[in-house]
């Protein structure tokens, strides 16, 4: 049977790396809101001058922007996936009982304690 991953975790392993997850989460919230405000800001200033190309502000805004692209690729290239972004809803690709699922982590948990099936969500997460 084929496999939807190609890297797969154990709880030990998953759980090792919830400190470095919880600062990237935390740095992509952070990130998130300043693109999205400089964004605003920017627009307002281009509609009362287009002339005016923001300056600084462009170059504030690209840099969020690329910090938020580095922290994402920190998950995607540990295949992590963020199901939830503002309430730091984790999966982790791993092995139950020889069958490929997701190892299920919320921000404010101390442990890994749940899995779910891929086809499944949060709402559906069962104790390990």
């Amino acid at each position: 049977m084929a496999h939807h991953f190609k890297k797969h975790y154990t709880r030990v392993e998953a759980q090792s790396l919830l400190p470095d997850v919880s600062k990237w989460i935390e740095q992509l919230v952070i990130k998130r809101k300043q693109a999205v405000q400089y964004d605003d800001m920017l627009l307002k200033r281009i509609e009362k001058d287009p002339s005016d190309h923001g300056g600084s502000d462009v170059e504030s805004w690209i840099r969020a922007l690329s910090e938020i692209k580095q922290l994402v690729h920190q998950f995607e290239s540990r295949e992590i996936q963020i199901k939830d972004l503002e309430r730091g809803l984790i999966d982790f690709p791993a092995f139950v009982g020889g069958k490929e699922v997701f190892l299920c982590w919320e921000m404010g948990e101390d442990k890994i304690e749940y899995w779910h099936s891929i086809d499944s969500g949060f709402s559906s997460r069962e104790p390990l």
